[in-house]
């Protein structure tokens, strides 16, 4: 397919490469055309300056930006891509941002005569680079249907959930069950260092058993060893959480554990740990 990619972040640069590497014709736009660039030259396809530019004759239109803000100035600014995308044209949306807006767009696609999903991932920097990223699917079957095949090139698993803002409603409950994991393996942790004993020993051990998550599998030794240098960041994470914060005061959902740990999180945030990834909140319990 002819396929556009808006925004070459830490997710959508890689996610961008698996359409090159799976036959798709790829256009991409991204704010610093440096980046941009060096995409081109490590998968080829071709670079644009707007996103309207982008998105001209494109099948598939995907974004990947900052937030809703960003989202809305790409999709519906003045060199959006709504302003060029052709009718029955799909913008398919994997960044995490509120459902609020992923409603607002869906509208919008519709009343134009656009398909639109709201599809946030989950997996990390890894998962995109690997291609087995998790993806969270909000809109209509049959938009759902044409899209899938593209979308299968960089994930593992994909779900469609239900309408317009079920993805982003689904991320944020991924986001919720993140912030207990990782402050339950991260007192885990500090227990272990302050108890005597071998923290990696236990670890290995545990893993395997009830205790397991994806956290501790791939972060307890990076955590034992104070590296936090990788993954998602602490800024980024804040971010998500006020939106299911927000989202939770609206609903009526009571979530007072991720309340208190977005609390945590802004504790990092004073230390200096802003870009450092979310397994940093151990280092709060080790002032």
């Amino acid at each position: 397919m002819k396929v556009a990619f808006i925004g070459l972040g830490t997710m959508g640069y890689p996610m961008a490469g698996h359409l090159a590497r799976g036959g798709h014709e790829v256009t991409v736009y991204n704010r610093t055309a440096v980046k941009a660039e060096q995409w081109l030259g490590e998968y080829g396809g071709r670079s644009v300056a707007t996103p309207a530019e982008a998105a001209q004759g494109a099948e598939i239109v995907f974004t990947c930006v900052g937030n809703d803000d960003d989202l809305r100035e790409v999709v519906t600014g003045v060199d959006g891509v709504f302003s060029s995308m052709s009718g029955g044209a799909i913008l398919v949306d994997h960044t995490t941002a509120s459902a609020e807006v992923a409603r607002e767009l869906s509208v919008i696609a519709d009343e134009r005569g656009f398909g639109f999903l709201d599809a946030p991932v989950s997996g990390g920097q890894a998962g995109a680079e690997n291609g087995v990223l998790s993806v969270m699917v909000g809109g209509e079957q049959t938009t759902f249907s044409s899209a899938e095949p593209v979308i299968d090139c960089f994930a593992k698993s994909i779900r469609l959930l239900g309408p317009a803002g079920s993805g982003q409603l689904a991320k944020m409950v991924n986001q919720i069950c993140i912030a207990g994991l990782v402050q339950g393996l991260s007192e885990g942790v500090h227990f272990a260092k302050q108890a005597g004993l071998d923290a990696e020993a236990v670890f290995d051990v545990i893993q395997h058993g009830a205790a397991g998550s994806w956290q501790m599998v791939n972060r307890n030794q990076t955590m034992i060893a104070d590296q936090f240098d990788f993954g998602f960041a602490v800024d980024w994470m804040r971010k998500d959480l006020k939106i299911a914060l927000d989202e939770a005061r609206s609903n009526g959902s009571q979530l007072p554990v991720t309340a208190l740990v977005d609390q945590f999180y802004a504790e990092v945030q004073k230390m200096g740990g802003n870009r450092w990834d979310t397994s940093s909140l151990v280092k709060r319990l080790e002032q």
